[in-house]
Order: C-alpha cells, then sequence, then structure tokens
C-alpha cells in the first residue's frame, strides 16, 4: 500500500516525527496489550470530542440529550469494563438529522463532518475491541496520557477563539494518530499492520476536516494559532514521558 499520498501532508503539518525511542518501546509485544487498550480508549475519546462539538456549539438541546444518551453504552463500557457489547452496532444508526441552530453559520459544515467522524472512530473502535478480542487481550481501564490535556492547556478561553483553537487541536490529535499508526505499522505483525495501515485515510481526512472548520470559524487568518499549538504538540511528542501510550513522549524509563 502505496501511503505516501497520504502521509507528506501530514508529515509538512506536525512539527516533528515520532522519536525513533517509541517506536523501539512500542514494538515490544509485551507493551501491545497496553497499546491496543489505549487506542481503543482514544477512538471513543476521539468520538466524544466530536459529539461534545456538536452539543456545545450547534445542536439545540433536544437532540444535544438524545446525542448524549445514545453514546453512553460506549461510556460505560469504558469506565466499568462491562462485557455487555450489544451496543456496538448502534453506531450505524446515527445519522446527519441534528436539529441546528439557525444563528450558526458554520452548523451544517460541522454536523455533517463531525457525525461522519463519529460513525468512523466508533467503527475503528469495534475494530480494535475484535482484534483484542481475538489475541484473548482483555479490556482493563487505564489512566489516560498527558497528550490531549496538554494540547487543550493552549486553548483560548474567549470564543470564537475557542473552538477554533479546540478544532486546531482535533487536528494535531488525528494527524499524529495517522503518523503514529505509518511509524509503527511496519513493526508489527502482518493482521495489525494491515489494519493500521487502513486507517490512514480516514485519519488523514479528520485532520483536514479540522483544520477547514476552524478556518471557517475563525475570524481571522489561523496560521498563528496553527504554529503555537503545533509547537506545544511536538514538545509533548518528544519531550520524557513517563507512561508509555499511543500518543506518549519519550519513554522516560
Amino acid at each position: 500500500m502505496n501511503t505516501n499520498h497520504l502521509l507528506a501532508p501530514i508529515h509538512a503539518f506536525l512539527h516533528c516525527r515520532t522519536p525513533q525511542a517509541w517506536i523501539d518501546e512500542a514494538r515490544k509485544p509485551e507493551n501491545l496489550p497496553l497499546l491496543l487498550t489505549d487506542h481503543l480508549v482514544c477512538e471513543l475519546k476521539a468520538a466524544q470530542t466530536a459529539m461534545w462539538l456538536i452539543r456545545k456549539y450547534v445542536a439545540e438541546k433536544e437532540s444535544g440529550d438524545a446525542l448524549l444518551a445514545w453514546l453512553k453504552p460506549w461510556e460505560q463500557f469504558i469506565h466499568s469494563e462491562n462485557a455487555d457489547l450489544t451496543f456496538l452496532e448502534q453506531h450505524k444508526g446515527l445519522s446527519k438529522a441534528v436539529i441546528g441552530r439557525a444563528d450558526v453559520e458554520y452548523g451544517d459544515a460541522l454536523v455533517d463532518k463531525m457525525v461522519l467522524l463519529i460513525k468512523e472512530e466508533l467503527h475503528h473502535f469495534y475494530q480494535v475491541l475484535e482484534i483484542m478480542q481475538a489475541r484473548n487481550i482483555p479490556y482493563i481501564k487505564i489512566t489516560a496520557s498527558r497528550y490531549a490535556k496538554g494540547l487543550l492547556r493552549e486553548v483560548t478561553t474567549h470564543e470564537p477563539q475557542t473552538l477554533v483553537d479546540k478544532l486546531i487541536c482535533g487536528a494535531y490529535i488525528e494527524a499524529r494518530s495517522c503518523e503514529r499508526f505509518a511509524s509503527l505499522a511496519p513493526c508489527l505483525d502482518d493482521e495489525l499492520a494491515s489494519f493500521y495501515l487502513s486507517l490512514l485515510r480516514s485519519e488523514a481526512r479528520h485532520y483536514q476536516d479540522y483544520l477547514a472548520l476552524a478556518a471557517q470559524v475563525a475570524p481571522g487568518d489561523i496560521a498563528h494559532r496553527v504554529r503555537k499549538i503545533g509547537e506545544t504538540e511536538a514538545k509533548l511528542i518528544t519531550e520524557p514521558d513517563n507512561e508509555l501510550r499511543f500518543h506518549s513522549g519519550v519513554p522516560a524509563w
């Protein structure tokens, strides 16, 4: 699979590549259960972020409450280690029929892009869970990495810049995920390598969708904010980290 056309803009967007020290640690067979578990959680967090953006900025309260209830079974599974997986087929029923606020100019674009993202991330969640089950890797709760929290510290506290910054953070998270899938794939067995490479196309589009929305929402040029948040993202990736996670920095142990 030739991935150069997908990865070239990702590499140009990110301020650094994944350090070899992270790849060396992540490729160890004993760390695979941890990485797959964190990957599973990251897919849900990506869906939660998109859902939050819809509820916060576009949806009327009734629609927002319905979306929250729809996502709840996934959240319960993650928090309770619940073995009941009957909810996994529900993501197919999510549609773009979200009642937007008439005064939000970017509402339709945000709903269209975020609903597609939610459906794809939850499908990926299902795929990761299937791989874990096939390999007899139980889901066990783990702590979150510092990565997303570190990025969100850069978010401005006044609108519309808050939304713009959150969208830019979303772009970096998706772009880094794409870059990490590609970096790790050559080190994995054939099944996992093929799976990770299959995720590149959607992850690459997600980062572009987030950036396009940020440019649409912003009253002016976003280049300065993109650069500033990108510098923070690169520090989180290249500085020492005490825990191995899918978006962690250089292993400090």
